[in-house]
Parts: C-alpha cells; structure tokens; sequence
C-alpha cells in the first residue's frame, strides 16, 4: 500500500474574471487532500492601495505558511499583473515566508491543452522556472478524468523541489496586465 500524500498548505494562482470557475471546481475537487489559502475575488481591494502594499498584503496575508503556488493556466492568465506578483512572492524567501514549490496546471481551454506547451503562453515567470533540465517548477494538463490522488502526489513533488533547483525571479516585474500576442507585442 502507497503511502499517503502530506496534505499541504496551497495558494492558488489564477486570472479571475475568466478562471473562478476551475478555481472553486479544483478545491472542491480536491477536498480534504489540500488546505486552500488563495485571494478570493473581492479579498483585496486595490482601489487606493500602492502596488508595493498590494503585494506585500498577498505576500504576508495570503502566500505567508504556504508550502506550494498553483497556478491554474487558462488562455489569458500570462497576461495578469497579479498572477506575475503572486508567482514572484512565492519563490521569494524572506524571514516572514519560506518559498513555494510552484506547480502549473493548464486548463482544458488553453491553446495548448493536451499538446506541447509553448512557453510563451503561460505566465513568463513560471515559463522562466519551468524550463531546462531540472527545472524549479512542474506543469501539467488538468487532469481528464479527475484524479484527486494524483493532482496531492504533483503538489508534494512541488513541495519537494522548492530547495532542490534555485527558482529564477529576475524577470522585472508587470506594472500593469499585459497586452499583446503572448510575449511579442508585450506592453507593461
């Protein structure tokens, strides 16, 4: 008998006017198996708030004890400033957070769901840790059928890497959504 995956401590990273949705489908999917510590639609409210505080609340209310970021990919969430800022104060360590695993998951309306990924449509600092040989982050499709059990061993194998390979978290910050055909064009 396999031993039981950890339940682990998950933010979840999506494009929300397009993706809440999948959001609420995954963590109800998941059940028992992950304890969710995303920002819901409305938890923040940016109107009048710096970007610096912005992130620094999604960073120290939210993010701050978790152990993996999911990012749920659909087909415009590399554009999104705060998929940008949240996968960037994931793999940041700090005395206040240690850093995530950071686990991708393509939507089924994706371009690329089911076929090769094109780094160049998921978000750019998750593609920047996704590539090469051993790489920081892990992506993979959602999964059809669903398969809970599998989706718990993907978030530990996460968890598990997060000190194995340095993340790369050099890319500049968006400053706003970008626009644009995926990384040509990109307008900040």
């Amino acid at each position: 008998m396999a031993a039981k995956t950890p339940r682990h401590k998950v933010f979840i990273s999506y494009y929300h006017e397009e993706d809440i949705k999948r959001k609420e489908d995954f963590v109800r999917m998941m059940g028992n198996r992950i304890i969710d510590k995303s920002v819901d639609t409305g938890n923040i409210d940016g109107t009048g708030l710096k970007t610096a505080r912005i992130r620094q609340k999604i960073r120290d209310e939210y993010i701050r004890g978790t152990t993996v970021t999911i990012v749920l990919i659909g087909p415009r969430t590399w554009q999104r400033k705060y998929v940008d800022w949240e996968i960037g104060s994931s793999l940041r360590k700090t005395k206040l957070n240690s850093r995530c695993g950071l686990l991708g998951i393509v939507l089924p309306n994706h371009p690329d769901y089911g076929k090769t990924f094109n780094s160049c449509r998921i978000p750019p600092r998750l593609a920047d840790n996704w590539e090469g040989d051993d790489p920081y982050a892990l992506i993979h499709d959602w999964p059809n059928p669903w398969a809970p059990a599998r989706i718990a061993r993907w978030i530990h194998r996460a968890f598990l890497r997060r000190d194995r390979t340095p993340p790369d978290n050099s890319l500049r910050s968006f400053v706003r959504n970008r626009a644009g055909d995926y990384r040509r064009g990109w307008q900040n």
